[in-house]
């Protein structure tokens, strides 16, 4: 990309307290703040990288917004994926240059932005929304980040749990929804075998329920879920030092594989932890896992903390 910046462009102002703003540089424009005003044309023709100083006598650095920027400042819906996240599920989905993949829960447009990005003009990525009004929120952010809307990206308003689609053609389904485990068969069916499911929840009884339907259904390799913790550190000579803010817990990812038809994981050799599957737990359970009822249980604590 060229330096020289242009009527059209993104730029991202920041003030030396930190704080950004994003403006698109037109003709004959002006950016107001209350420390002063700076005319579009003083940056039209300019390279990024530039200081720039308003009317008011606060200097600005000049630089064109990237991705991360961009979706913290975008015009939201539903709450965004956060960049910390959206990076980790590229990375731990593997997605990469001409890869296809199914985004369920397209929300304000965040991720499917780092999805495009990541699968570049060769790839594809196949959006679903129930919400109409949150699709038209995404599409507008896409397309402003990209200037157009890509050619590669279909955004279908509806359910991917009853969409149709050429079975095995995936190599990545993300899941951003209230109830991913309703999109378990659908997404079985879209990827390849080795296609990567990655579910981004908010909740642990989101996350319990979640993996526990993987591996029931006997179809995906065993779960596995992490969450990400940024924090940024304060840099001043020798006061160097962990910040007092940090973006803490945003939601878990939870990453798991598709299996070849006809073939089952290897059944884990470890123990559940005691209790884990007690007469209490009330949802799906792994193959090999009986129902625990409640006298049984009820008795073998009794055993246990009784005289010796």
């Amino acid at each position: 990309m060229n330096a020289v910046l242009s009527a059209g462009d993104r730029v991202q102002l920041t003030d030396t307290k930190g704080r950004h703003h994003t403006i698109t540089l037109a003709d004959g424009a002006f950016f107001h703040s209350h420390k002063g005003s700076i005319s579009h044309d003083d940056l039209i023709g300019a390279s990024e990288g530039i200081v720039t100083t308003s009317s008011g006598g606060m200097p600005y650095l000049v630089l064109r917004p990237i991705l991360e920027d961009y979706v913290l400042s975008m015009g939201r819906g539903a709450a965004i994926i956060y960049p910390k996240d959206a990076f980790a599920i590229v990375g731990h989905a593997g997605i990469g240059p001409g890869d296809f993949v199914v985004e369920a829960g397209a929300g304000s447009g965040a991720l499917t932005c780092f999805l495009l990005t990541a699968v570049g003009p060769q790839g594809r990525v196949a959006s679903f929304e129930v919400r109409e009004d949150f699709a038209e929120i995404a599409r507008s952010n896409v397309v402003r980040w990209f200037g157009q809307e890509p050619p590669v990206w279909q955004l279908t308003v509806g359910d991917l749990a009853g969409a149709e689609g050429p079975a095995g053609s995936a190599d990545a389904v993300v899941l951003d929804m209230l109830a991913p485990w309703d999109c378990v068969d659908a997404a079985a069916r879209l990827l390849r075998p080795g296609g990567r499911l990655i579910a981004y929840v908010a909740t642990t009884t989101q996350l319990s329920r979640l993996a526990e339907s993987l591996r029931a259904d006997s179809r995906w390799t065993e779960p596995r879920a992490t969450e990400s913790l940024v924090r940024t550190w304060h840099l001043e000579g020798l006061a160097v030092r962990p910040d007092h803010r940090m973006i803490g817990h945003t939601a878990f990812l939870l990453v798991c594989r598709r299996m070849a038809d006809g073939f089952s994981p290897p059944q884990r050799r470890r123990r559940p932890a005691p209790g884990a599957y007690g007469p209490d737990y009330v949802g799906p359970r792994p193959p090999g896992v009986a129902e625990v009822p409640a006298d049984v249980e009820g008795s073998a604590g009794e055993d246990q903390s009784g005289d010796h």
